[in-house]
């Protein structure tokens, strides 16, 4: 099995109101936020890929139009966790390239949350 990954990166706010008042996500604050798109496959294509880099360009902008600089809140209609993040990037991928097979969204560099079906 041949497998690709590729990085994006924004920064945004969020707030997890539902959790206890003394619980630090509960109150307002931002991350500096990785996503890391897998694709998987076991044969390449004619070029030698499993999908060329640049044609995951439309994840980039989606990222930076509907992410960048937001407050996650606004425009997640789920809970803005590492976890729903990670499925809601993985969804919006496997729509457009199947050869989608994993997503991981870091919110710390010791933090990550993986949607992987």
């Amino acid at each position: 099995m041949y497998r690709i990954t590729k990085e994006f990166h924004f920064s945004a706010s969020h707030q997890l109101s539902h959790l206890p008042g003394d619980h630090q996500c509960a109150r307002l604050h931002g991350h500096n936020y990785i996503v890391v798109v897998e694709m998987a496959s076991a044969t390449l294509n004619a070029d030698g890929f499993v999908r060329d880099y640049g044609e995951l360009k439309p994840l980039k902008t989606y990222i930076d139009d509907t992410f960048d600089h937001r407050h996650l809140n606004d425009v997640m209609r789920e809970a803005s966790t590492g976890e729903n993040m990670a499925r809601h990037f993985y969804d919006w991928c496997a729509a457009r390239w199947p050869e989608t097979s994993a997503v991981k969204v870091s919110e710390t560099p010791k933090t990550w949350a993986e949607y992987r079906p």
